[in-house]
């Protein structure tokens, strides 16, 4: 299959750019395009066999639901049944935006979508390039990331292009995603609110409109549960991840330093290529290690717009062995170390233990 690879110009989007990617949604076919998150890899969600096969491009497992990104927040009553009040009250305050609901599906919604299960993850996105493309092609999309399963999640076209072209029928190239990470997840289908996954909404913000919104265990827990039931994409299994192997250090910063200095050298002994993930205020800590400065703690929001980002560089510099500091701590952090921790598949060493 060859790919098609268009740009749309955000400074003027047309709605007749969007035609021919409406037409291959509508068809079955299958559009990589931007949200304000990362990149989707978009299929008509009402469509079982645009579904299957957006699981068989990424090479996704089939019990790990897809999120269905809408245009308008009453299009959420056409897919969900029994919505409770809290998720108009979560549409007024976060919509469009980086926020995912869980809602009882409707009949509507084939299983193929939803991983199997009886609920439904619902987003309307703030991209207008998404947004554009939703309301063109008159279809709801599902679309997980666009990334091959288990991969860093993608943040430009090309980081789409390295892992789907040729597997897929479009990719929109709209620049470089804002936030970088994907968005929260809450899951109002049961008796209280739950986080199923962090993101650039916080466990604050939910409780300030929902009062008792609590994570699921699994989200922060430090080590991987093979029992996990993914009613949430990035719940179940290894995500996020480069070919290297990554190490999370946690302490000090001074500990940190000491013990992720000992790693590297270790590992540089080994015959290994090694590489280090730091916040750019301890760079000095680490002499002439090779090092990857993902952002400033000082500002998390750049540690996470680059988290993937940075993943994806280790790869392209053949980084087998990653030794990375922990970033607890930070606003956001729940959302950056949720994905790190995966991404390390849960390789964690304490120096203060």
């Amino acid at each position: 299959m060859e790919t098609k690879v268009i740009k749309i110009d955000r400074k003027n989007i047309e709605q007749k750019d969007f035609e021919e990617a409406a037409r291959i949604l509508r068809s079955g076919g299958l559009v990589a395009f931007p949200t304000e998150t990362v990149y989707g890899l978009g299929g008509n969600a009402l469509d079982p066999s645009a579904s299957q096969k957006i699981y068989a491009a990424k090479g996704r497992p089939s019990d790990n639901p897809l999120i269905v990104h809408i245009a308008e927040v009453s299009d959420m009553e056409k897919l969900g049944t029994d919505i409770p009040k809290e998720a108009y009250a979560l549409a007024g305050r976060f919509w469009p935006g980086p926020m995912t609901m869980i809602l009882k599906k409707k009949d509507i919604v084939p299983k193929e979508t939803t991983g199997g299960l009886d609920t439904v993850a619902v987003r309307l996105p703030s991209d207008m390039i998404a947004r554009t493309l939703i309301k063109v092609s008159g279809v709801f999309i599902a679309a997980p990331s666009a990334n091959s399963s288990g991969r860093p999640s993608p943040t430009t076209a090309e980081h789409v292009i390295e892992d789907l072209s040729g597997k897929i029928d479009m990719i929109i190239d709209g620049g470089h995603c804002d936030i970088g990470l994907e968005s929260s997840i809450i899951d109002l289908s049961g008796d209280k609110p739950l986080i199923l996954r962090p993101g650039f909404i916080t466990a604050e913000d939910f409780k300030n409109v929902v009062g008792d919104a609590e994570y699921d265990k699994a989200v922060i827990a430090k080590k991987a549960d093979k029992n996990i039931v993914a009613k949430a994409p990035g719940m179940k299994y290894k995500h996020y991840a480069p070919k290297g192997q990554i190490t999370i250090v946690e302490g000090t910063r001074e500990h940190v330093a000491e013990k992720i200095a000992a790693l590297y050298e270790e590992g540089i002994r080994s015959g290994k290529k090694c590489a280090v993930m730091i916040s750019e205020e301890n760079s000095g800590l680490y002499g002439d290690i090779k090092k990857y400065l993902i952002g400033k703690r000082s500002d998390p929001i750049t540690i996470a717009s680059h988290l993937f980002d940075t993943l994806r560089l280790l790869d392209e510099d053949g980084a087998e062995l990653i030794f990375s500091e922990s970033f607890d701590g930070l606003n956001l952090s729940e959302a950056i170390m949720n994905r790190l921790r995966k991404a390390a598949g849960y390789s964690i060493i304490n120096t203060e233990e």
